[in-house]
């Protein structure tokens, strides 16, 4: 039994998910010091990547 390969290497899922981690704890720290225009980036990043792990998971699981 051959199983279809993923869409996506587990690699890069790794390094995206390693991403959203960093943005979130970056987003958190700078909006603990106050500094509102960085948190609000790395909020802002944080956002993005976890838009773009969904429309991910969207992807591959239409494709099965």
């Amino acid at each position: 039994m051959e199983s279809e390969p993923r869409r996506t290497p587990p690699l890069t899922d790794l390094l995206l998910r390693g991403l959203r981690i960093g943005a979130s704890t970056i987003a958190i720290v700078e909006l603990l010091r106050s500094d509102w225009f960085g948190g609000s980036l790395a909020s802002l990043a944080w956002l993005i990547f976890v838009q773009v792990e969904r429309r991910r998971a969207s992807l591959d699981q239409s494709d099965t």
